[in-house]
């Protein structure tokens, strides 16, 4: 078992990219013969150019913490089931969901021979939440008791405190989490990435260093990095967890478009493929025969609205309807029938299957097909601004086919013009949203991070959350949440952002598309590929044939 994704944005169209968890089930080859193969043999996979230094507060995006999750380890998984299971932790208890104990399990070290403990966590945790250390994903540590101190919210304002108040080592192997409000699904969320620790030697590297050769606690440990050529990580030998790498390493290899990787595929110059482009669809399986993947994973398509834009939010904030009636403006069973070839699911709403709190029509009929209905609420919510809306993509994932079916399908059912913006790669695309030059809409995809309906609410529409880089915010819908956060168990909040998600219609952070699937494929040379719940290759299972 591996420690869960750590990539919340995705980089392609048809799946996202980061090691699984072994129990998210999958497909393979059936296995191999022990005897043909090389332990210590090296496969490759394709993968694009991370968007930023390899920093576990940091990564947040595919293609960084496809290379994250074997370096690193966190205190637990998730199994399919969405109930968890201890990795690096021996151990995560609580009596009320507001003060956790962890205990490790002794004997881990980090690629350096360092050992794991309990500081080692506190200390990554501290630095991760840090305002002057800039992480992206530093809000994750906002139910810790003390992050106001460490991470104020008002603009200018200094932290008053390097170290997170609920944070306390007890011994060497055990420390204590004391939340600010109970959270019951708070266990879960220590199977994402920047929970992970660090050792002594990350703090005496300067920042460039720091995100340039990670030293990790995973089962693999940082070989190399030849910028937008290849990333390399090897077995580490030292390693203690349950999912002991049965291959030598891996060879993560730059493409810059996935026809290219498919045609490499074909002929034996990569091994393992996270995704087929759309014109390789209709053919891919009959290519690869056993070695095609098709499957369902818990991932969902959006689109997603730059309310910071003018069109937006001049004269006045936009109305929900309108982005209602852009919703039921698109055919989603058509355009996954035919354009992305049954490799997708229209989605009913905004939380993926697969997780705890999935529900049939969680969007309340807003992804139905209507066109004279969409018509009507762009109509009753005053129209789109300029008439025109513009979706951004990023280029290198194979999204225009679908962004044009898009933009028809709206055109056609309301008059209102769409034309795609793709940027040149996903790098750029995420540039642009983070320094907020999105013109209107743009493409967005999330998987989970753990199995709860709160990862794909709460993470992405709750005001100030890492994922949420569209500026969506509302008041009484973050007093929802913040509600059905301090619930006093997993079920009653569980149900509790069932309800939010219903309500979701009414808000319209985001317009929900079609649930992911795993189209991918492996070469002859490995065997034991499979892929987990969060759509990604195992690392650790791949065996290498001699």
């Amino acid at each position: 078992m591996r420690g869960a994704k750590s990539a919340k944005w995705v980089t392609g169209a048809i799946i996202v990219a980061l090691a699984a968890t072994a129990c998210g089930g999958g497909k393979s080859d059936g296995g191999s013969d022990a005897k043909a193969v090389d332990p210590n043999g090296i496969f490759s996979i394709e993968l694009g150019e991370p968007e930023k230094p390899l920093l576990t507060g940091d990564t947040m995006e595919s293609n960084g913490s496809a290379v994250m999750s074997g370096l690193f380890s966190t205190l637990v998984d998730y199994k399919a089931d969405g109930s968890l299971t201890m990795v690096n932790a021996e151990s995560v208890t609580t009596t009320d969901s507001k003060t956790w104990t962890v205990k490790l399990k002794p004997g881990w070290t980090f690629h350096d021979g360092t050992p794991v403990t309990a500081k080692s966590y506190v200390d990554a945790w501290n630095w991760n939440a840090s305002l002057k250390n800039a992480q992206g994903l530093a809000s994750w540590f906002a139910d810790i008791k003390g992050f106001d101190k460490v991470h104020p919210d008002a603009e200018g304002a200094k932290q008053t405190s390097d170290k997170l108040d609920g944070l306390k080592v007890v011994d060497e192997n055990t420390f204590t989490i004391e939340l600010s409000k109970s959270v019951p699904y708070f266990g879960h969320k220590l199977a994402y990435i920047v929970f992970a620790p660090l050792p002594e030697s990350f703090y005496k590297l300067d920042t460039k260093a720091r995100g340039q050769a990670p030293i990790g606690n995973g089962p693999y440990k940082f070989k190399s990095w030849d910028h937008k050529k290849k990333i390399e990580i090897v077995r580490y030998d030292g390693y203690k967890g349950p999912n002991k790498a049965k291959n030598g390493g891996v060879v993560f290899k730059n493409y810059t478009t996935l026809e290219a990787a498919y045609e490499d595929l074909k002929s034996g110059n990569v091994d393992v493929l996270r995704q087929i482009a759309p014109k390789d669809l209709p053919v891919y399986r009959q290519d690869l025969g056993d070695r095609a993947v098709d499957q369902a994973y818990s991932a969902i398509q959006t689109i997603a609205v730059a309310f910071y834009a003018d069109q937006w939010k001049k004269p006045k904030q936009v109305d929900p309807r309108v982005i209602q009636g852009l919703s039921m403006a698109i055919d989603r069973a058509t355009i996954t029938k035919t354009v992305l070839n049954g490799t997708r699911e229209p989605a009913t709403g905004w939380v993926a299957k697969g997780v705890l709190g999935f529900q049939e029509d969680g969007g309340n009929g807003v992804t139905k097909y209507d066109p004279a209905e969409a018509k009507k609420l762009i109509a009753a919510g005053g129209g789109v601004p300029g008439n025109k809306i513009s979706i951004q993509y990023n280029a290198d994932g194979g999204h225009k086919e679908w962004v044009d079916a898009v933009c028809n399908s709206i055109q056609q059912a309301t008059s209102v013009q769409c034309v795609g913006d793709g940027k040149p790669d996903f790098q750029a695309d995420l540039q642009a949203r983070k320094t907020k030059q999105v013109k209107s809409l743009y493409r967005s995809g999330w998987v989970l991070d753990y199995p709860v309906n709160a990862n794909f609410i709460s993470d992405l529409f709750r005001t100030g959350a890492g994922g949420n880089q569209g500026d969506f915010s509302n008041k009484e819908l973050d007093a929802k949440i913040a509600k059905a956060d301090s619930a006093k168990t997993l079920d009653e909040s569980v149900k509790a952002y069932q309800a939010i998600e219903k309500d979701l219609k009414n808000y319209m952070p985001s317009i929900p598309l079609w649930y992911y699937k795993v189209n991918a494929g492996f070469s002859e040379k490995v065997s034991g590929v499979a892929y987990g719940q969060d759509g990604d290759p195992i690392l650790t299972g791949v065996e290498v044939k001699k």
